[in-house]
């Protein structure tokens, strides 16, 4: 039994993310080396030191969650202190919560920092993902099976919203958006969500207009329409990172030799670093992390796919989206497709809640793919020779 559990696993989508994250702590110390000591006065291999402390705990919650079956989290007993805890965590921050990068989204304990919104992503998809799963018989029944889910999710984003965090919410609606998608709701229905979700986004727009048209946020606007206008400004950010972007060429500067690291590109460990691996690995170095991460999105996909399972289906097509629209947004930011939000690179960019909640997230995917792949493989192995010794040579595969 164990043997074949084993065999089942994804070793492929295993190996992606563990090339990704090593490749994203090697850059990470690239990146950071001069940030440490000119910009805070510490050791020159300080992010790099941490991010290894939080890579080796990422790996061990991984290997935990990847061999904890996954169906177990559908019962109440794990989704109803799930979703209180998150409400509660979010809560707590405003009275409680430390300001970094203008939004109070993190709890400080000594020098560890921690930001809860970064989990409450995956407590959505695990929560709209159980939630839809169970009310399939029901699920275009509009006032029973669709619209009490929207409680939560209108919450969370409403707390991470207020913090301001509006990059954090906006990808957490999208996530759900698409899990409300997959789910086999209605377009009917779809449409009518859309409506009311406008109904109520618009006038929260009204109310917060001063935080949202604020003064910082309209600069990343102005300088996403033509950051050289601003160069000196709010502009400076992106000018830097086409530079370095450009710098690079095909085969880039070489490992460790960024010139805009030097204290021109601002966070060149976290939201910038593609654009250091661009300078110094040049497209090369750039081909891969897209290669690997759009390998694990479209795997999760497939996943989603082939999982008969309603709620592993939509679990590994969230989970595909969260790594799917994280990366646009952080990889459009920094190339001026769309204004910088602050995002992090999954797996790349220096960031313990970043990483923690990315490997559950993998392990619970790994393990999605493999109940997937041990029914198909075991399962119904046995049932096919089961239904030969019943009808002869007539062999039924269920679709």
């Amino acid at each position: 039994m164990l043997k074949k559990i084993l065999k089942s696993y994804d070793y492929s989508l295993i190996v992606v993310v563990a090339m990704l994250a090593i490749f994203g702590l090697v850059m990470i110390y690239s990146a950071s080396m001069v940030t440490a000591i000119q910009r805070y006065g510490y050791e020159s291999d300080f992010f790099y030191q941490k991010q290894k402390l939080h890579l080796i705990l990422a790996t061990f919650v991984f290997f935990i969650v990847a061999m904890f079956p996954y169906k177990a989290m559908q019962s109440n007993k794990i989704l109803v202190p799930m979703v209180l805890i998150s409400l509660l965590g979010l809560f707590t921050l405003f009275f409680f919560g430390h300001v970094a990068g203008n939004a109070q989204s993190w709890f400080k304990i000594g020098a560890r920092s921690l930001q809860p919104s970064e989990f409450v992503k995956l407590c959505v998809i695990i929560y709209l993902a159980a939630v839809y799963a169970k009310k399939q018989s029901y699920i275009n029944e509009f006032n029973k099976g669709v619209v009490p889910p929207l409680a939560y999710l209108f919450l969370v984003c409403l707390f991470v919203a207020i913090q301001p965090d509006f990059g954090t919410a906006a990808i957490i609606f999208i996530i759900a958006a698409t899990i409300i998608f997959a789910s086999g709701m209605s377009y009917k229905n779809i449409g009518k969500l859309a409506v009311i979700g406008l109904m109520v986004v618009l006038p929260l727009v009204l109310v917060m207009k001063d935080e949202i048209f604020s003064k910082t946020r309209m600069g990343r606007i102005e300088a996403f329409q033509d950051p050289f206008a601003v160069e000196q400004g709010s502009g400076y950010h992106l000018v830097n990172s086409y530079i370095a972007m450009g710098a690079g060429g095909i085969k880039g500067l070489g490992l460790g030799q960024s010139i805009q690291k030097l204290g021109y590109l601002p966070e060149p460990h976290t939201d910038f670093i593609m654009a250091v691996i661009a300078e110094e690995l040049g497209v090369l170095g750039v081909a891969f992390v897209l290669i690997s991460l759009g390998y694990i999105v479209l795997r999760g996909i497939y996943i989603g796919m082939r999982c008969k399972d309603p709620f592993g289906s939509l679990l590994a097509i969230g989970i595909a989206s969260l790594i799917g629209i994280q990366s646009f947004i952080n990889l459009a930011g920094i190339s001026g497709l769309i204004p910088i939000t602050g995002v992090p690179l999954p797996f790349i960019s220096y960031g313990g809640s970043s990483l923690l909640q990315l490997s559950i997230a993998m392990g619970i995917l790994v393990n999605v793919s493999m109940f997937v792949n041990y029914e198909q493989k075991y399962k119904n192995k046995n049932q096919t020779t089961e239904t030969k010794s019943v009808t002869g040579n007539a062999v039924y595969f269920r679709r």
